[in-house]
């Protein structure tokens, strides 16, 4: 049966044929565009282009807006067995729900719409529920609020309605077995025109309603021919926008989280990139790019025999060896005149020497001397002490020197040049606590050294330099202007800058004069100690440090019980070394450090002090007390002052097997040590030049050196 229903902008349009309550089942366009196998169960209409299909949604929850109470109305009754059959097939609770807008499509032959308002959008059209057939309209009933199962929430919830609205009556009551088309945007309740629409033709087979509790998936006819199917609903409120919205939320943050977590990621590695990159980190973590990385394979492992002791089944070196092995070397003119000694350690024999009793100007090679004498004479653990003790005057303090010059003016847990030392800010604090922090001056008492700050044959250059301060017992840094730099120009006055900074760090001000002489018995505020006294002999043999080493020399006088001085100390120091046994014959000492161009010292003397030194362990009572002046000895190649040496042929055999302390001044090469020969014996050796030039002279012993190392000598 077909029917019509009206149409906006006035006419009918023929309703389709088809059940009011559509089915899941759909037949493919082809057989609905012919009209023939339609589904089993339930017809479907063909599809009308010039109108838009029906779409069925649940009615939501009445709970929000019950009706009112009392209103008993009956709805008109049904005009037509159409009527009544939809609503028969339509179960309790459905009703028509505005729908999106969808445009009128467009006549089959390609032109404008056909009928009037074509233009204008329209909705789709929503069943209300009539009365069942055959059975008498029964007047409306008033429901009761509906009560909310215990159940998940929608995402979203709809905002109450006014109380004015809910209180609205039902108006405009639409008649039996008609429809009412909502149009979107407009509310009937406000305006009060609905649109009606005719009924369905009554299917052939009524469609069951679904069972209590439950409701059937209605489906939605989308122009493109397609049953797509409706949002499922449970008849409370529709959430369906919640849902997809909070759905749809989900794996937005997600994305975002990783996209967030992958930028994080790139970010930190291109970060660990770049710190990788950089030289110090590279180097420090031996990374293949670091620019300091091998540039080729390693050498051979070379075997290292750690004891003294040359092999006992092998034939020593002979003095007819070591004379072939050194006749060129030693012939070299560079050498000026040259003078020197090469001695085994362990059979004590000399193997080859050219006026090795000749005295000449050792250079710094007199810190052998000066090493030996306080090894010997001191204990190896010994310390020299700073300290700070209470004036005579309230508030006044006065520093104690006692003969460290080592000490550091670097904040506590960083070093200076010197291993070990001890740190200003460490007497400070002391200080400050013993005191209450109440001292106002600071003083000096320098008097555990004596005699002038400069000793006879030193230049007048030679003070303050880059490798001399004035002698006194106490100052910063070895009185040099950086505590980090071993080539720091030293400052005139290494005592007044101590004072200085002693009087700043505790608040105070530097008494006038400066100099006192502090109590006795006086309170003692603060004290710090130097490094061991084997430390301090490594620092100097290593560094050649001109002012340790005339420190230690007075050390080694105050020991003696002789005077503090340059004199007392050179004295004292070859006294030392005569009561140990050894030929000073010919030798002259102005100074410990050999800066001096008064000293005199053959070859002779050094190679016997290193001989000891490097001779079998229990052979030799002095030799356990002089062994840490060996450990102290530069690397050729590799530490102290042969750090630059040994690098060009023929010198560069004897690099990393060379140890010797270095000796120049003007005119003046000198080199003193040990090395190892081609048999892993130890040989020591003295060589002094006379009127060289201090980069070919250099040169030319180290290459006397190096020719030891390449020989058995036999």
């Amino acid at each position: 049966m077909t029917g019509t229903r009206e149409r906006r902008g006035g006419g009918c349009v023929p309703e389709p044929e088809g059940p009011a309550w559509p089915s899941g089942d759909s037949d493919d366009e082809q057989r609905e565009r012919s009209g023939d196998e339609r589904t089993h169960e339930l017809k479907r209409p063909a599809p009308d282009l010039h109108d838009q299909p029906t779409v069925w949604a649940q009615r939501p929850s009445t709970a929000s807006a019950p009706e009112p109470p009392g209103d008993t109305t009956a709805e008109p009754p049904a005009t037509g067995g159409e009527a009544a059959a939809a609503d028969k097939a339509q179960p309790a609770g459905w009703f028509e729900e505005p729908t999106s807008q969808l445009p009128l499509p467009a006549a089959r032959d390609g032109s404008a719409a056909e009928h009037p308002g074509a233009d204008q959008q329209r909705t789709e059209p929503r069943a209300v529920p009539g009365p069942q057939p055959g059975q008498p309209q029964q007047p409306r009933q008033p429901q009761p609020p509906h009560q909310p199962q215990a159940q998940h929430q929608p995402a979203r919830q709809q905002p109450a309605q006014a109380p004015a609205q809910q209180q609205q009556p039902a108006q405009q009551q639409t008649p039996p077995g008609e429809r009412t088309v909502v149009t979107p945007g407009l509310d009937p309740a406000r305006t009060g025109q609905q649109r009606q629409a005719p009924p369905h033709e009554h299917p052939t087979q009524p469609a069951t309603p679904p069972p209590a509790g439950t409701h059937a998936q209605p489906m939605r006819i989308e122009p493109g021919m397609e049953n797509v199917p409706a949002a499922a609903s449970t008849g409370e409120q529709p959430a369906a926008s919640a849902g997809q919205d909070g759905a749809s939320a989900a794996p937005r943050k997600r994305r975002k989280r990783t996209l967030i977590g992958s930028g994080l990621a790139l970010l930190l590695v291109i970060a660990v990139g770049v710190v990788l990159a950089l030289p110090a980190v590279s180097n420090r973590l031996a990374l293949p790019w670091a620019p300091n990385a091998p540039k080729a394979d390693p050498p051979a492992a070379e075997p290292v025999n750690l004891s003294l002791r040359g092999p006992g089944d092998t034939p020593g070196p002979t003095a007819d060896g070591v004379t072939a092995a050194l006749q060129g070397p030693a012939g070299n003119a560079a050498l000026g005149t040259l003078t020197g000694s090469v001695v085994d350690p362990a059979t004590g024999r000399t193997l080859w020497e050219r006026d090795a009793g000749t005295p000449l100007t050792p250079a710094s090679t007199t810190k052998l001397l000066t090493a030996a004498a306080a090894l010997l004479s001191l204990d190896h653990g010994a310390q020299f002490s700073t300290k700070v003790v209470a004036g005579e005057q309230p508030g006044s303090a006065v520093l104690v020197a006692g003969g460290d010059v080592t000490l550091s003016s670097l904040p506590a847990g960083e070093e200076s040049i010197y291993p070990g030392a001890a740190h200003l800010d460490e007497l400070v604090e002391q200080v400050k606590a013993a005191s209450g922090g109440q001292v106002s001056s600071v003083s000096l008492d320098l008097n555990a050294f004596t005699g002038q700050p400069t000793a006879p044959g030193w230049a007048p250059e030679d003070t303050p330099s880059t490798y001399m301060a004035d002698v006194v017992p106490a100052m910063l840094d070895g009185g040099r202007s950086s505590a980090t730099d071993g080539k720091a120009m030293r400052v005139p006055n290494p005592g007044g800058v101590l004072a200085q900074q002693l009087a700043g760090r505790l608040g105070a001000q530097v008494a006038a004069p400066v100099t006192a002489t502090a109590p006795q018995g006086a309170k003692v505020l603060g004290e710090v100690s130097s490094a061991p006294l084997r430390e301090l002999v490594d620092t100097m043999l290593v560094t050649s440090d001109n002012l340790l080493a005339d420190v230690l020399a007075r050390h080694v006088a105050i020991a003696a019980g002789k005077d503090p001085s340059f004199a007392g100390g050179a004295e004292t120091t070859l006294q030392v070394l005569r009561d140990n046994g050894f030929d000073l014959t010919g030798v002259e000492l102005s100074d410990g450090s050999g800066l001096s161009t008064a000293n005199r010292v053959p070859a002779k003397l050094l190679t016997e002090l290193l001989a000891v030194a490097g001779a079998a362990d229990g052979a030799d009572p002095r030799t356990a007390k002089l062994r840490p002046m060996l450990g102290g000895l530069p690397v050729a190649g590799g530490s102290g002052t042969l750090a630059g040496r040994y690098t060009a042929a023929p010198a560069d055999t004897g690099k990393g097997w060379v140890r010797a302390k270095t000796g120049t001044l003007s005119g003046v090469n000198t080199l003193a040590g040990i090395v190892l020969d081609a048999d892993g014996r130890p040989l020591v050796f003295a060589l002094m030049s006379a009127g060289s030039d201090l980069g070919p002279g250099q040169a030319a012993l180290d290459g006397v050196a190096a020719a030891l190392r390449g020989c058995g000598c036999r």
